[in-house]
């Protein structure tokens, strides 16, 4: 029986065509549709993730974890997902040539490129430390991403420790905002969240183990804040 082509196998063609010669652009107009989407949104993680490490200058053994974590690799595929992140290391282009491109890509999908940033911050966060160069990155990120700022600070309360009032700002509404609000946004968030869903915005399967840290982070802010209304009104 032929093994079936892995993630890691099409990435690879596809990041072999830009340095081939071909041109970003058209290997992103190739992916944008399913299901080479999925291996779209699996070189953006990639490619960004490696220009992130070029940010803080190096690239720590407990990253690498953190993208083994993000995209699950088979043994066999090691050598192939060594190569994909070397290729988008070495590649010229900057950081903000792949994120204009990956926007343009998903600009009728926001939320997929809101998964890209949790995975982005998943493995920034991996060293326990949150260091300038890569806050830095992350900000412009989510600027060309045009992500919301209350949405970029929700990302970064659950990724980052110590932000102010995590609980609300994890959900995404304002602090000591009422019960039935904050509820509200909890179940909202729960539901974009379901593996089914995330599947059906073009994720590959390798990311979605994002989706079960963030769900367990968003029930953990919705369980406090529950407590301490509770333990508030007493």
């Amino acid at each position: 029986m032929v093994r079936p082509m892995s993630i890691w196998t099409r990435i690879t063609e596809a990041l072999s065509a830009l340095t081939a010669g071909e041109g970003l652009s058209a290997v992103f107009d190739r992916l944008r549709t399913p299901p080479e989407r999925s291996v779209g949104f699996a070189i953006a993680v990639i490619a960004l993730s490696a220009k992130m490490a070029k940010a803080d200058g190096r690239v720590t053994r407990s990253e690498v974890m953190a993208f083994r974590e993000v995209f699950h690799i088979a043994p066999e595929d090691e050598a192939g997902a060594a190569r994909v992140f070397n290729l988008a290391r070495q590649d010229v282009a900057g950081f903000d040539v792949y994120a204009r491109r990956i926007q343009s890509m998903f600009r009728d999908q926001p939320e997929t490129l809101y998964d890209l940033m949790e995975g982005l911050f998943h493995i920034a966060m991996a060293d326990g430390l949150y260091h300038e160069a890569e806050a830095a990155f992350l900000e412009q990120v989510a600027e060309i991403f045009e992500l919301a700022p209350a949405r970029f600070a929700a990302l970064r309360a659950r990724a980052v420790p110590n932000q102010k009032c995590d609980p609300y700002t994890v959900l995404g509404v304002e602090c000591g905002a009422d019960l039935e609000t904050t509820r509200s946004a909890w179940r909202k968030l729960v539901r974009e969240n379901h593996p089914d869903v995330l599947m059906s915005r073009g994720l590959p399967e390798e990311a979605i183990g994002m989706a079960q840290k963030r769900l367990i982070e968003i029930n953990r802010a919705w369980e406090e804040i529950q407590e301490t209304t509770t333990s508030g009104a007493a």
